[in-house]
């Protein structure tokens, strides 16, 4: 019994104090709790405060901005105001300005008409002057006024152009003396430079024989070995009575050459037959071949020019074979190179080109008897043909006897050095027959223009003097007369150097004193 009571009095007494401990510790989490709040009441009192502070320093920044804002608007408003004002001003004194302006222009404006119908005024009364006065004259002249002013035209006309003529006649005497003289000049240093040998050579087409005994073998039995030679060659052989002598004819040089070369070769060795012909006419042109490579390299070395194709250089040597009026023409090529080069070199045109198209220029005469055309463009062709680099050599020699429109100068300069070298004494020879009819012809050139009684070709050609008709050429005409005969000339005839065209006029006035 005192066993439950025991326990019963512990479990009370543990309750009450469980109860006490629960009471006080209630308290005491109050306690805290209150602590806790006042804090917190404190923090935010003082972040209230804080926030107060604040919200007075934003708000006096804010009022002293507001403040600098308008005092600068107040600032800017005035500034724009006084800049409106000064250009109120300005466009008010451009307004008074122009006003005074208009004024200015309507009085002026009103004193130009008052002006304008006074011209009009002494127009009217200077045009009755005039018609007036022009009556007066024409009853004095015994003409009308356009009668009148033809008469004037005329005179004026006529004064014009013999000032004109007179003109044209010192200019052309100031550059005909400077050009000669410069001509002069040139020409006479490139003649000095090339001091070459001037010789007038020919083809030799006879062969001369040990014996008349040699021409019947020739022949040979019903003349079978003539005729083989004769179709090997090409050559016609001719058999006269001239002693110890048999004449080659035949209009290729080179030919002719093969046919010289084989027969003297048949001639020395005395076998004679068709066979032998073959073979020997075939090592002569073999020969005659290599020659010519030879003769070619030989002269482009000697005119300086270089790179050119193996069958240009052939080509040039066949002209060791070919005369112009006498003189070698391959002599005659490497002449005019020289030449070509030292007119270049006087004037300041390319040497090279110069020199080149001097070599070259008669390369179309190796081929002339072969190709139809004049002999200046075949060469062209020829040229072309073998990969000639340089158009202005090729034009230079298509053009040098003006078969082409000029494109430079080169052609000019070829065209000189040919004349030089082909008309110096002693280059070539010509026959009475062409002779005469250059002469003619010149003649017949300068005879054919109006106003023209006769013409003499003197000087060998170098000169035409022409005879005038004084009634209908006058001093000044026989100046156009001269140059309209001389350019002329120049277009329809072909001479070397050149042709001087004198005009002789002569007026007699003749009376007789009874």
């Amino acid at each position: 019994m005192d066993l439950p009571i025991a326990i019963l009095a512990i479990l009370v007494g543990a309750a009450v104090a469980a109860g006490a401990a629960f009471s006080v510790a209630r308290r005491q989490i109050r306690a805290r709790e209150a602590v806790d709040l006042a804090a917190q009441r404190q923090e935010a009192d003082r972040i209230t405060q804080g926030a107060e502070a604040r919200k007075r320093e934003l708000l006096l920044e804010a009022q002293a901005e507001a403040l600098r804002a308008r005092t600068e608007a107040e600032q800017e408003l005035r500034q724009r105001r006084n800049e409106i004002q000064q250009n109120e001003r300005r466009v008010q004194q451009k307004e008074e300005a122009l006003d005074r302006r208009i004024d200015q222009t309507e009085n002026r404006e009103r004193r130009l008409a008052e002006r304008e119908q006074e011209v009009d005024r002494a127009r009217e009364a200077t045009l009755g002057l005039k018609t007036e006065a022009q009556k007066a004259l024409e009853r004095v002249a015994g003409m009308t006024a356009a009668e009148a002013k033809g008469v004037l035209l005329e005179e004026i006309e006529a004064e014009v152009r013999q000032e004109a003529n007179k003109r044209v006649r010192e200019i052309e005497a100031e550059a005909k003396e400077e050009g000669e003289k410069r001509a002069r000049n040139i020409v006479a240093l490139a003649i000095q430079r090339w001091a070459g040998e001037q010789v007038a050579e020919h083809v030799v087409s006879v062969v001369h024989l040990p014996s008349d005994e040699m021409k019947g073998r020739i022949i040979g039995r019903e003349g079978r070995n003539i005729r083989a030679l004769e179709a090997a060659t090409g050559v016609d052989l001719i058999i006269d009575d001239t002693p110890d002598a048999v004449t080659l004819s035949g209009f290729d040089p080179v030919r002719r050459e093969i046919a010289r070369v084989a027969l003297s070769k048949l001639v020395a060795d005395g076998r004679i037959h068709p066979a032998r012909i073959e073979e020997v006419v075939a090592r002569a042109k073999q020969e005659i071949d290599q020659q010519m490579r030879e003769e070619g390299e030989q002269a482009a070395i000697r005119a300086g020019v270089t790179g050119l194709h193996p069958e240009v250089v052939r080509l040039m040597g066949r002209l060791k074979f070919r005369t112009s009026y006498g003189q070698n023409v391959l002599n005659h090529s490497v002449e005019v190179a020289h030449l070509a080069a030292m007119i270049a070199t006087e004037i300041g045109a390319d040497v090279t080109v110069a020199r080149t198209a001097g070599f070259l220029h008669d390369i179309g005469k190796a081929m002339d008897h072969e190709v139809e055309g004049p002999h200046a463009l075949i060469g062209a062709d020829v040229l072309k043909r073998f990969g000639t680099k340089s158009a202005r050599v090729i034009h230079a020699v298509a053009a040098h006897h003006n078969e082409e429109e000029l494109q430079s100068i080169d052609p000019i300069i070829i065209s000189a050095a040919d004349a030089i070298s082909g008309a110096r004494p002693g280059a070539r020879r010509e026959t009475v027959e062409s002779y005469i009819r250059r002469l003619e012809a010149l003649e017949s050139v300068a005879s054919s223009f109006p106003g023209v009684e006769r013409s003499f070709a003197i000087q060998a050609g170098r000169e035409v003097r022409i005879i005038a008709i004084p009634e209908q050429v006058d001093d000044l005409g026989s100046v156009r007369l001269a140059r309209d005969i001389a350019k002329k000339i120049e277009e329809t005839l072909e001479y070397p150097g050149q042709i001087k065209v004198t005009i002789i006029r002569e007026t007699r006035a003749v009376d007789y004193a009874r």
